[in-house]
């Protein structure tokens, strides 16, 4: 069937995420026509064009959470990101498979995320931030932060030239290292991370990334998309 085939763009969409991060389509799998197929088949049914029955069918899958016609569907994105962002993403594992970057192998330039800082979280929470910190003497008090950081790529590089190995090398890499990984996964799969990530509990970075995620998605699947992810 034509809705279940393999396709890629000739010119990959890119979200740009960050200062240096990004999120890119490389391919996917179906369309909403997938998803109502997906679920037919328990009846022996298909349908050949999507309508608005289909589109009715897809509502009531996500009302009722039946969420495995939504797993058939796949997208295959490449993202660039801090390790600590990388490293909150991966912890969604169900649905998921990922081929990252080995510094292992490859000993190219580390770049290094620079962020706009927060102050610290009040009222006793453990987690999170209370907003950009705009005070500008306070800022640029901070700014000797990333001075240290870069020290630690001049470190690393300096091991190389040592000749230590770069699977030990890397170790002196900070948090904000940037890296990139193939991240395959279902649509319902996305669905979720993208509801989790968007939340304005989540950390600032990672909401940043989970916008970049569904501005990608939402237009292989706009229906799908839209029922999935909608407090509705």
């Amino acid at each position: 069937m034509m809705d279940m085939m393999m396709t890629k763009s000739n010119s990959s969409e890119k979200v740009n995420v960050l200062d240096k991060g990004f999120v890119q389509y490389v391919s996917h799998m179906g369309d909403d026509l997938t998803v109502v197929n997906a679920a037919r088949v328990s009846f022996n049914k298909e349908s050949e064009e999507f309508g608005d029955r289909d589109e009715k069918l897809i509502r009531y899958l996500a009302k009722h959470k039946h969420w495995t016609p939504f797993a058939h569907p796949q997208i295959t994105l490449r993202i660039k990101a801090p390790i600590f962002v990388r490293t909150q993403l991966f912890k969604h594992k169900v649905g998921f498979t990922e081929n990252e970057i080995s510094r292992r192998y490859v000993t190219f330039e580390p770049e290094i995320y620079n962020p706009m800082w927060r102050s610290a979280p009040t009222n006793g929470a453990k987690q999170g931030s209370n907003g950009f910190i705009s005070d500008e003497a306070t800022n640029n008090r901070l700014d000797f932060l990333y001075g240290v950081v870069t020290e630690n790529i001049e470190v690393y590089k300096k091991l190389l030239e040592l000749g230590v190995a770069p699977e030990q090398a890397r170790a002196v890499l900070p948090q904000g290292t940037y890296t990139e990984w193939w991240w395959t996964g279902s649509l319902s799969s996305y669905a979720r991370v993208y509801s989790q990530r968007i939340d304005a509990h989540a950390q600032w970075e990672v909401q940043q990334y989970a916008k970049g995620i569904g501005e990608i998605i939402e237009k292989l699947y706009p229906i799908s998309w839209k029922v999935l992810t909608s407090n509705d």
